[in-house]
């Protein structure tokens, strides 16, 4: 991917946009108007050329591919399904600093910080979470996990794989299916 990354903020649904010299707002997005982040990217596509790619920032690749009709509405609910699951786990990685173990300041001799346990809830959706991908079947959840969980592009996920391309939406496929069945999705 290049280093190019042009940020814009739109709208959708015909709403409008405009700022003023001094940055306000002039105009207003039409009611029922979702505010989009776009963002334009040069990519090198298969034929070694640069090519310019206009996307939303907002969205995840399953909601792009869902959006497109790659994916089925129960192979998008099983994505999302096990997404929250990943994320209520606690397995996304921490942005900031975790306080939750520092040792308050005290006189004296204190016992060393304990390391905070997971609640039921992050258990439960650990093993929800392990369950779904053990039933993906071996091979199948690495594509799930990097595109469905870790937000990982199809193409590249399929390059990290080493797999030949548009590969990797058909392995993905059979893997939601299989996830669906799971968290019994009908």
């Amino acid at each position: 991917m290049a280093g190019r990354l042009k940020v814009q903020s739109s709208t959708t649904a015909g709403g409008r946009r405009d700022r003023s010299k001094d940055g306000r707002d002039e105009g207003h997005a039409s009611a029922g108007a979702r505010a989009l982040t776009l963002a334009e990217r040069v990519i090198e596509g298969p034929d070694g050329k640069p090519h310019r790619l206009l996307i939303n920032l907002g969205e995840s690749p399953v909601a792009w591919l869902h959006a497109r009709k790659m994916l089925s509405a129960r192979q998008f609910g099983a994505a999302e399904a096990i997404r929250a699951d990943w994320e209520r786990a606690g397995f996304n990685p921490r942005v900031t600093m975790n306080w939750e173990s520092a040792a308050a300041p005290s006189r004296g001799r204190r016992p060393a910080p304990v390391a905070s346990s997971p609640t039921l809830r992050q258990i439960g959706a650990r093993d929800r979470l392990h369950g779904a991908l053990a039933a993906a079947g071996p091979g199948l959840g690495d594509i799930l996990w990097r595109v469905a969980c870790a937000c990982e592009g199809l193409a590249a996920a399929e390059q990290a794989l080493g797999w030949p391309t548009r590969a990797g939406k058909l392995v993905l496929g059979f893997a939601l299916d299989r996830v669906a069945d799971y968290y019994r999705i009908g």
